[in-house]
């Protein structure tokens, strides 16, 4: 895809075992940045046929890679089933509930879907390559989300992104929600820590769904 950030290529593929090419890594730099926000905008900028779909892995947690029609059905679908892996039901049902108030407009696009900072090599040629997708349709925002979780997004490279695709309306307001996915994935396979993050954001947002509710009035 022109413009998407770079792969290595797989040289070897089995059960157990994967082989790619290698990546000759230097320090992060400011070019690394830019460059990273523009190939991810570009990446975001291919439709994906439905939601969901792709990777039935994000790491070492299984998910469903079942399509899904709409965003809401996706997006609970993901958030039920990890919360029932981990005991948090009862806290994420409101969310559940609310997606339809809570995610914005527009259709599925191309993920990476485990974008974190580990999950980027600084290369050597200027350029910021990805590594270990769980790749799928969502929302763009998803990605970004994600990799503000585990390290600060830097302006720089909202600015590069934003330059080629403008970010919608009230996007930081759901930076939070789109969290709450890899939280749940770390709540299933590393436990307490993650988990009361992931409480954390269910209240939030939970409050949120209730004063648009009380907003609207009977």
């Amino acid at each position: 895809m022109p413009g998407a950030p770079p792969v290595p290529d797989v040289v070897i593929a089995e059960d157990n075992l994967l082989v790619t090419t290698a990546v000759d890594q230097v320090g992060r730099t400011p070019g690394h940045d830019e460059s990273l926000g523009r190939a991810l905008a570009a990446l975001h900028d291919a439709p994906f046929p439905h939601w969901g779909g792709g990777s039935s892995w994000i790491g070492a947690c299984r998910v469903d890679p079942s399509a899904r029609p709409d965003a809401a059905e996706f997006y609970g679908a993901r958030i039920s089933e990890l919360a029932a892996r981990c005991g948090l039901e009862e806290s994420m049902a409101p969310v559940v509930a609310g997606l339809g108030e809570l995610l914005p407009l527009g259709g599925p696009a191309l993920l990476h879907g485990d974008l974190w900072w580990g999950n980027v090599l600084f290369g050597s040629d200027g350029r910021s390559w990805l590594i270990d997708p769980s790749v799928h349709g969502g929302h763009p925002e998803e990605d970004l989300a994600m990799l503000a979780l585990f390290g600060a997004v830097p302006d720089r490279l909202l600015n590069a992104y934003t330059e080629v695709r403008p970010l919608s309306p009230g996007w930081q307001d759901r930076v939070a929600l789109f969290q709450l996915y890899p939280l749940l994935v770390h709540s299933v396979l590393f436990g307490s820590g993650y988990r009361a993050q992931a409480e954390a954001v269910a209240r939030r947002l939970a409050g949120r769904i209730a004063a648009r509710s009380d907003d609207a009035g009977p």
